[in-house]
């Protein structure tokens, strides 16, 4: 059922392909571009010589076109050319297209094909196998049927969503900063090149084994200490059907799991070189993975916890733990409890100033949580507006215009 006032139409006869042949000179430089999949983006190439381009068939960019990676359009390789690509070149596998006749708005259009709808029409016209072997046909492309509204409430959509997105960029460069922010700290307070005001006191180098207490207890599942994960974005978090593998462990039931309590610190071997440790934020008792490293710190009088995982979640530290994987094959490589308990790590003498330190970088990682939590709630949020106003559920009036665009100001 089409929205009233909307009609169908073939791609064939509301775009049209945008051919501008470039022939290289040999010693002329060029920039080519690139299209991410999952409707990310461009990215621009580094500069080379036209001699390096051999014989492919390359294009100028024009600047608001949709454009699309013919290999990968089923995985919404595509994007809107801007000013930006100016004077850069295409290769032939990114077909450019702009509105025929003013049928449409191509940031409207660039907006639909980055919906599921859009998504299964890009791999209905992409026949063939997995991977580079699936394909846009340019036949099948041309005869793709998109529902569209007015050229009016087209462009009222797209300037809707164009605001979205860049409360969306606003925030994500925010974001960026604040994680910089606290990297910066990190490299300052954690290896005493600077100091907070009102401490002098001498940094120690100790063993991990000297601060921290591996923890071996074992117990089923239950509803009191229910079955939980450690992944690298989330830490110790529920376990979810991405993470369950307990369909493969027989007798899963009876199967005894490693226990965290509150404020425990647990660690991935396997995966500790990409950044799998954190502690336990929860009140109560969870169980894990026996292929976990469970440990506690042996004296709260002496060590403060989240000043000591601040330590052994740095970037510095795990590109430590990166030099000291075991084994032989990839999946087998893993750093196991005696090296890491052998590693040696500064911290300050003083609890005081281990409780100061993890304080100023609890506060910039609340200040990030706070920012994730915007960033999440922006991109469901334009992600709904998006199902609503680009299948015509909800209708854009002038007033209510003004009312999605404020929000997104406000946002």
């Amino acid at each position: 059922m089409v929205p009233d006032g909307w009609k169908i139409q073939k791609v064939s006869e509301c775009l049209e392909r945008v051919v501008d042949s470039v022939l290289p000179e040999p010693n002329s430089m060029y920039r080519e571009i690139g299209i991410r999949s999952h409707a990310k983006g461009i990215f621009h190439k580094e500069p080379v010589t036209g001699n390096s381009l051999g014989n492919k068939r390359v294009f100028n960019v024009h600047p608001n076109c949709f454009v699309v990676n013919i290999v990968f359009a089923w995985e919404q390789a595509i994007a809107m050319t801007s000013d930006d690509e100016v004077g850069m070149i295409a290769s032939h596998r990114f077909p450019m297209f702009k509105p025929k006749k003013n049928r449409c708005d191509i940031k409207y259009i660039t907006y639909f094909f980055k919906t599921p709808r859009g998504k299964y029409l890009l791999e209905l016209a992409s026949p063939g196998g997995a991977g580079r072997n699936k394909t846009l046909g340019q036949n099948e492309f041309a005869r793709v049927e998109i529902p569209l509204p007015p050229t009016d409430e087209q462009k009222k959509i797209a300037r809707i969503l164009s605001t979205w997105d860049r409360a969306i960029e606003v925030t994500e460069k925010l974001l960026n900063n604040s994680q910089q922010q606290k990297k910066a700290l990190m490299q300052q307070l954690l290896t005493g090149k600077k100091r907070l005001p009102g401490f002098s006191g001498e940094w120690i180098q100790l063993k991990v084994g000297d601060i921290l207490s591996v923890r071996n207890e074992k117990q089923i599942p239950s509803e009191t200490t229910p079955l939980f994960s450690l992944t690298i974005e989330n830490g110790i978090t529920a376990k979810t059907e991405r993470y369950n593998r307990e369909f493969l462990v027989k007798n899963s039931d009876e199967k005894e799991y490693k226990i965290v309590k509150p404020s425990d610190i647990a660690y991935n071997p396997a995966n500790l070189r990409w950044g799998a440790i954190n502690y336990s934020r929860l009140t109560h008792d969870v169980v894990v993975s026996p292929i976990y490293e469970i440990l506690y710190v042996k004296d709260i009088t002496l060590n403060n916890l989240h000043f000591i995982a601040q330590v052994l979640m740095s970037h510095r530290q795990i590109a430590k733990f990166a030099a000291m994987v075991e084994g032989t094959l990839m999946e087998r490589k893993a750093v196991k409890i005696q090296p890491f308990l052998a590693t040696k790590i500064s911290i300050p003498s003083e609890l005081e100033e281990q409780q100061t330190i993890a304080s100023v970088l609890s506060a910039a990682d609340k200040e990030i949580e706070i920012l994730e939590q915007k960033l999440g709630c922006l991109r469901q949020e334009k992600k709904a507006l998006m199902q609503q106003l680009l299948t015509g559920k909800r209708r854009v009036k002038i007033d209510e215009e003004e009312v999605l665009v404020k929000e997104a100001v406000r946002a």
